[in-house]
């Protein structure tokens, strides 16, 4: 049973464990070892993800099962380049990860519903989001929810470029 709860200082490492985990194990195959490391250590090293908890900018829900960390989202002040940012007062949804073994369960549901309930708290007009552009499943799942896709972003992986597309879900 999926339990969801606000993430806490003391979730940091398990957290960073999970993220790193769940980022490499849907996408490692797609980046030189150097390159997916540099990554993972600006992403959730201990300057990333886990500096985040706690900070009034951003906002973490973890996914809860059997007392391990299976999954999380994380919303905070838009960054991305989307047309009209200022007009939207846009907030962005920086990851939402469910490791493999827990897809289909529900948790990813949930998180979603909870990012798009903590955008709208947080009075914006749009949340947005970037996606790797051949990731059909993630892309299918936000389009389910009504996020449209408004362009391309370049994502870094270390010194390798991904393109990302951004979508936009109009709150």
């Amino acid at each position: 049973m999926i339990a969801c709860r606000d993430a806490v200082p003391g979730d940091g490492c398990e957290l960073a464990a999970m993220a790193k985990r769940s980022f490499t194990d849907t996408f490692g195959s797609l980046y030189r070892a150097e390159d997916l490391s540099a990554f993972l250590d600006q992403a959730f090293g201990a300057d990333g993800l886990p500096s985040q908890i706690g900070d009034p900018d951003f906002a973490i829900r973890l996914a809860i099962d059997d007392g391990r960390i299976v999954g999380f989202a994380k919303v905070g002040p838009n960054a991305l380049p989307i047309p009209d940012a200022e007009n939207a007062n846009a907030v962005e949804l920086y990851q939402l990860y469910v490791l493999a073994s827990h897809h289909g369960d529900g948790a990813g549901p949930v998180l979603m519903d909870w990012a798009i309930g903590q955008a709208r708290a947080r009075g914006a007009g749009t949340l947005a989001l970037s996606v790797y552009v051949n990731n059909h499943r993630a892309k299918a799942f936000y389009a389910r929810y009504g996020f449209v896709d408004v362009g391309r972003f370049d994502f870094a992986v270390g010194d390798h470029v991904d393109e990302d597309r951004m979508m936009v879900l109009a709150l």
